[in-house]
């Protein structure tokens, strides 16, 4: 299966038909974000190995959990969870030319791993450290996206780094499986959820994360 596959299966089930995310699609090539071994399996709708125990998601859970995001040119995104640095990508691509994505990675070699196949996304950060606890630094975001299985509290922790009007979308945690949500903090404040099915990740990383997951950067 090629990425035109993909792309006529997400248009024919309704998973995806915003052109700007199809673009984002044609123009990032998922194989430059796979070890060697892996990249004959590229478009493969399933999930596939990274290091120390990480996967780089399916092409059709990173569709999803994109179009959910709803990114928009110019916006400022956090990704926590870099992985191999393909869904960053994506939103970097979505998000020029005057937006920026910063990207959290708290395992050093896929924090590597993802700075190496970025190099060339000038509007893309990757940042070595631990986004259980979000990124206060450059708070705060239009767009947040969470590419871990998460406790609930740890996602409620960080809506004070969204921006009103902003999105938050997240595979929150229910023990052997996740529910995907997207969170929007209305102006007034208040933060309005809607679920989206059920979904299957690794564990969040980090101080805020799972506890027999908790490490250092």
């Amino acid at each position: 299966m090629g990425i035109e596959e993909l792309l006529r299966f997400w248009k024919e089930n309704e998973i995806v038909h915003d052109e700007r995310i199809i673009e984002a699609f044609l123009k990032v090539k998922r194989e430059d974000f796979l070890p060697e071994e892996q990249k004959p399996y590229a478009y493969v709708d399933s999930a596939l190995k990274l290091f120390c125990g990480q996967t780089i998601s399916q092409p059709t859970t990173v569709a999803i959990m994109t179009k959910l995001l709803k990114p928009n040119k110019d916006q400022k995104i956090l990704e926590i969870g870099s992985g191999s640095g393909y869904q960053a990508a994506i939103l970097g691509h979505l998000v020029q030319p005057k937006g920026k994505v910063f990207t959290i990675e708290i395992i050093k070699e896929l924090f590597e791993f993802a700075k190496k196949n970025l190099e060339h996304f000038e509007n893309v950060e990757v940042i070595f450290g631990d986004g259980s606890v979000g990124y206060k630094k450059e708070a705060p975001y239009d767009r947040i996206i969470i590419t871990a299985a998460s406790p609930r509290e740890t996602v409620e922790g960080i809506f004070p780094q969204l921006r009103l009007g902003g999105i938050l979308v997240a595979p929150v945690d229910y023990g052997d499986y996740q529910k995907m949500y997207r969170f929007s903090k209305l102006e007034s404040g208040e933060i309005e959820e809607e679920e989206f099915g059920d979904f299957v990740f690794v564990p969040l990383r980090g101080k805020l994360g799972f506890a027999k997951f908790k490490t250092s950067p």
